[in-house]
């Protein structure tokens, strides 16, 4: 699913657990919406003056439990619990009402129907079942769902909560690195994720480019981390901008739940959760910005927050970087390829190209400069359907489905 701004850039993404093919066979390489509904609402806080837009930060399905999908989507502050259903049906043959609603007398029945369903076109319905709202100061920047599919987490700059899905007046704050001096603040949390498998551990990165698992089975609050993982910084890439650059804007664990994968502005990294002191993969994702990093912080870009995925065997990870490019890197190969979202690429069965930025010296007949690439097109937001090849990448305002070469 994907969720878009008022303006139309695409602002969150995640792909069904149960599979794509119930938007329309994907055998013929084609889709079609299945549904659009409006999550959340603009609203303004008269308290703080402060206008809450309604823009949608995160969205996570839970899994499927029966014929309806439930999702969680959180705007800056409030997480909304949606049921999604169908009705193909409809029933006909009231006793006490007209077909178009309209109530009878009951003096005038003198036979008893029996009513019965009748086929309709499909109709997908789309309602929100719990709205949790006032558990957070800052903006909520990550919800993920707890593998005893009954609490879930939500994390804003500072704070992270516990929730459960029943319960919506209250939560649980496991985790508050707010200072008691915000002059005193040096990092905030960017990003946090439940494990798979293990219900009492949970991840969080912060913007010193630092990961912390936590146990919530050693204390109610876990301001003490179980582990911290953190790579020391090379001294030779020493620059103005290493801690903007360390910053960690996603971070996923694998499916096994033996790895970890965090990413920050140049690179991904895959840490052992057995091993902390330092990763055990790292892939470049764009090295040849290092030395354009002066204009990234002036326009702003060296700021942007890329996301990251696995593939469903944990075997290739996927994420996206700039002039619509998107990476992904086979962890057994150790290759890795560059291919691009673009509108000439969008017609069905179109087989994409790899692509090569060239970094500086001569450039060959089929390379990008790296001079040339445009920093408004950008690919943050990335999923890789759980059990077959089929990925959603999102540009600024389209939404690309891609998967493997169909006969």
């Amino acid at each position: 699913v994907g969720t878009t701004s008022q303006l139309g850039y695409v602002v969150s993404l995640d792909i069904l657990s149960t599979g794509l093919n119930k938007i329309q066979s994907h055998s013929k390489g084609e889709y079609n919406v299945y549904s659009t509904f409006q999550s959340h609402e603009p609203e303004f806080d008269y308290l703080k003056s402060l206008e809450i837009e309604e823009k949608i930060n995160k969205i996570r399905w839970l899994p499927q439990k029966n014929a309806a999908q439930f999702l969680l989507s959180t705007n800056d502050k409030t997480i909304k619990l949606w049921k999604i259903s169908e009705r193909d049906k409809r029933p006909e043959g009231y006793n006490l009402k007209e077909e178009d609603g309209r109530y009878r007398d009951p003096t005038t029945v003198t036979t008893l129907r029996v009513p019965v369903f009748r086929p309709m076109d499909l109709m997908v319905e789309a309602s929100p079942r719990r709205i949790f709202a006032n558990a957070h100061t800052y903006h909520i920047n990550s919800i993920s769902i707890n593998s005893d599919y009954e609490t879930y987490l939500s994390a804003d700059d500072l704070r992270i909560n516990l929730w459960h899905l029943e319960i919506t007046d209250r939560s649980f704050n496991i985790v508050d690195i707010k200072p008691a001096n915000m002059e005193e603040l040096t990092e905030v949390i960017t990003a946090a994720e439940f494990h798979p498998n293990s219900c009492n551990t949970f991840v969080y990165s912060s913007s010193k480019g630092t990961i912390r698992l936590c146990d919530m089975r050693a204390s109610a609050l876990c301001d003490r981390h179980s582990k911290l993982f953190e790579e020391p910084e090379d001294p030779s890439n020493r620059s103005f901008f290493s801690e903007i650059i360390s910053s960690i804007s996603d971070v996923k664990f694998s499916h096994s739940g033996r790895y970890m994968m965090t990413r920050d502005y140049l690179s991904v990294k895959i840490w052992d959760l057995n091993m902390e002191n330092r990763p055990v993969e790292t892939y470049q994702v764009h090295e040849y910005l290092r030395s354009k990093l002066c204009s990234l912080y002036e326009n702003d870009c060296i700021f942007d927050k890329f996301e990251c995925c696995w593939n469903g065997s944990d075997s290739v990870v996927m994420t996206g970087s700039y002039n619509n490019f998107f990476r992904m890197f086979d962890r057994n190969t150790k290759r890795d390829i560059t291919l691009e979202a673009s509108r000439e690429n969008n017609k069905p069965r179109t087989v994409l190209k790899p692509r090569k930025v060239c970094a500086s010296g001569k450039r060959k007949k089929d390379e990008i400069s790296v001079d040339s690439l445009d920093f408004n097109k950008k690919i943050l937001h990335t999923a890789w359907h759980p059990k077959e090849n089929i990925i959603a990448v999102a540009t600024t305002n389209n939404l690309y489905i891609f998967q493997d070469k169909v006969n």
